[in-house]
């Protein structure tokens, strides 16, 4: 799968173009002196679904706020470089409802070069994890209307609009967009949202329901429990993924891709290939199994359903527990949460006894702990699993652009 599909599987977006200011930005003095046109582009990654269902602008972003704060960055403090004016942007954007990404591209038509050219651009993509580098300017709409904590404005409380600053307010602003089951088989992808009270073991359990008519109004309603709340810092997370269907070794390395590709998400180390024979479940072939490291700024709930979503685009089907499968991610680690619900255990309740995830995850993280009940050190958990024998080989070069060594 590539980058862009990933991109567009994971939210929607809110594409504002050709916004356009005279600015003093660049390295020549006449540039700083006489000033010239520049244009940006902002794309928001965003989830529209509850406002759309509720359809309220508090629960999106703003474009027309966000198209005047854009402006306002193009014309006011000069900068040596457009790259820094891409970057004010990109935080101003991310302290928008909802934003979860951006993507900003900053024109300089007039740029002063010594040969015709038709433009020159700056194309840059930040994120909660992959955070803008460079102080967001407090910019007013044009209209000069004072500038107030909430949706769509910046930090006006005396304090400078640094990237720390922020963060809070960014953090505050996804939380109000829950996340979404994933839908079964069969379903829709998008139901109608609405206020309900989901049974017992259903994702939707006081979150959000498919809409029982069309007479129904929706809303939307507070995280149901902390497995919904986004964390105020990337997290450390570890994830286990294994496949025996199909090219097993190729669908790993997608997998691994997707993953990277997740917004919101940053991999940070792969581990070993570990074969090993199937725990539990029926008479089935051998697993391919490995260990992601990632950082994350989403909920875990989020980060769970972002991981279904992709083994549904490798063909996963849940008919048989345990039974054979095409890829199976788990979610092993969040940090040092301990949380019991009736979609999601942290930690992995079975990890403590897994040799295949315990062995790997040593091997690429010989200090880490497994936090909880039964945890302790990762290595020595691995040298006392029950299932330790049934590692018939590990490829410590297997990832990589042509899988070598697997």
């Amino acid at each position: 799968m590539s980058e862009a599909r990933a991109t567009e599987r994971a939210t929607d977006r809110i594409r504002v173009t050709g916004i356009t200011a005279t600015g003093h930005h660049g390295v020549f003095e006449h540039e700083r002196r006489d000033g010239q046109t520049f244009v940006a582009d902002v794309v928001l990654h965003v989830d529209t679904r509850p406002a759309a269902a509720a359809d309220r602008l508090d629960l999106t972003a703003d474009y027309g706020v966000l198209a005047e704060q854009v402006a306002g960055v193009l014309s006011g403090t000069p900068a040596d470089l457009i790259e820094t004016v891409a970057e004010r942007i990109a935080a101003v954007a991310l302290t928008h409802h909802g934003v979860l990404a951006v993507d900003v591209t900053v024109h300089k038509p007039q740029a002063p070069v010594t040969v015709p050219v038709g433009d020159v651009t700056v194309e840059i993509h930040r994120d909660l994890v992959r955070m803008p580098v460079v102080t967001a300017p407090v910019v007013a709409p044009a209209a000069a209307a004072p500038v107030v904590a909430g949706p769509g404005r910046l930090v006006a409380d005396g304090r400078p609009a640094t990237v720390e600053n922020l963060l809070p307010a960014m953090a505050a602003s996804v939380l109000a967009a829950p996340s979404l089951p994933v839908p079964a088989p069969g379903e829709p992808a998008v139901p109608a949202l609405v206020t309900a009270p989901g049974p017992a073991g259903s994702a939707s359990t006081g979150t959000v329901a498919a809409a029982a008519g069309p007479s129904t109004a929706p809303t939307v309603t507070e995280p149901r429990d902390r497995l919904d709340l986004r964390p105020d810092q990337p997290v450390d997370v570890v994830l286990a993924i294994g496949s025996n269907v199909g090219a097993s070794h190729e669908t790993l390395r997608q997998t691994v891709l997707d993953l990277g590709a997740v917004l919101g998400l940053e991999v940070t180390a792969v581990a070993p290939l570990a074969r090993t024979g199937a725990v539990g479940g029926p008479e089935q072939p051998d697993y391919l199994n490995t260990i992601v490291l990632a950082r994350t700024s989403l909920s875990p709930r989020a980060l769970l359903h972002a991981c279904q979503r992709i083994e549904l685009d490798h063909g996963r089907e849940r008919e048989v527990r345990w039974g054979p499968r095409t890829v199976d991610i788990d979610l092993i680690t969040y940090g040092t949460l301990q949380a019991v619900a009736d979609d999601l255990e942290l930690p992995h309740p079975r990890a403590h006894q897994r040799a295949f995830v315990l062995e790997p995850w040593a091997q690429v993280d010989p200090l880490a702990e497994l936090p909880g009940l039964g945890g302790g050190p990762v290595a020595a958990l691995a040298q006392t699993a029950p299932d330790r024998e049934g590692i018939r080989w590990m490829a410590l070069d297997w990832w990589g652009p042509t899988g070598a060594g697997a």
